[in-house]
C-alpha cells in the first residue's frame, strides 16, 4: 500500500495520531506538499463526503475524519506556504441573524475544507452586513447562509438585496441551505443555489470558486 492511500485510509478512519505520523513520514520520502494534501488527504475526506451524502457515515464520523484532516493540513501548512500551493477558493459561512443553530453550518464547513477551500467562518446571529463585509474584506467567491428557523429565512433575502446594493452581486455567490430551506425558496430570493446535505454543498462551492478564478 502507497503512503498516500494510507494516509487516506487512516483519514477516513478519523485516526489522527497515525495521520501525524504518517504526513511527515511522507515529506521525508521526498513526496510534494501539495501531493499529499490532494492524493493523501483531500482524497479520504472525499471519500467521506460521498459516504456521508448515501447515509453510510454518519455526522461522528465526518466530524473525526475532519479532525484528522486537520491535523495532517497543520503539518502540511508551511510547506503548501513554500511551494506557493493556491487554495480551491475562499468562502464566508455563518448562521444568518436571530439563528443560533450551527451544527449544519460546522458539517458544511468542514466538507467544504476537505474541498481545499479556504473558509471564513462568521459563527451564529449573522447580519447580512456582516456577510456582505466580509465577502469584501476576505476577497469571498461565495457566501453561504444557513437557517434552521423559518422565521429566520427572511434575513437570507436582505442578504441577497444588500449584496445587489453594495455592487458585488455580480462577482459573489449566495448559497443558502438548512431544514426549512428548499430549491423553490433559493429562486424566489435570487439566491445562486441550494443544497439539501453538506457534501452536495462543499461540491457546489468548489464549483463556484473555480469557475471564479
Amino acid at each position: 500500500m502507497s503512503i498516500l492511500t494510507e494516509i487516506s485510509e487512516k483519514l477516513q478512519a478519523g485516526k489522527a495520531k497515525d495521520i501525524k505520523v504518517l504526513v511527515p513520514q511522507a515529506l521525508e520520502e521526498g513526496i510534494e506538499a501539495k501531493v499529499i494534501l490532494e492524493e493523501g488527504l483531500l482524497a479520504g475526506m472525499s471519500v467521506i463526503g460521498e459516504k456521508f451524502k448515501t447515509n453510510e457515515v454518519y455526522v461522528p464520523e465526518v466530524l473525526i475524519a475532519a479532525r484528522a484532516m486537520k491535523a495532517g493540513v497543520d503539518i502540511l501548512k508551511p510547506h503548501l506556504v513554500s511551494e506557493n500551493v493556491q487554495s480551491a477558493g475562499k468562502i464566508c459561512i455563518g448562521t444568518v441573524k436571530g439563528d443560533l443553530h450551527d451544527i449544519g453550518k460546522n458539517i458544511v464547513k468542514m466538507m467544504m475544507e476537505g474541498k481545499g477551500i479556504d473558509v471564513v467562518d462568521l459563527g451564529v446571529d449573522v447580519s447580512p452586513e456582516q456577510f456582505v463585509a466580509a465577502a469584501k474584506n476576505e476577497g469571498c467567491q461565495v457566501i453561504c447562509c444557513s437557517a434552521l428557523l423559518t422565521t429566520t429565512m427572511g434575513v437570507m433575502k436582505d442578504v441577497v438585496d444588500l449584496c445587489v446594493a453594495e455592487g458585488i452581486r455580480d462577482k459573489v455567490k449566495i448559497m443558502v441551505g438548512g431544514a426549512p430551506i428548499t430549491d423553490a425558496f433559493c429562486k424566489s430570493i435570487g439566491a445562486d443555489a441550494y443544497t439539501s446535505d453538506a457534501a452536495s454543498a462543499a461540491d457546489v462551492a468548489y464549483e463556484f470558486c473555480k469557475a471564479a478564478q
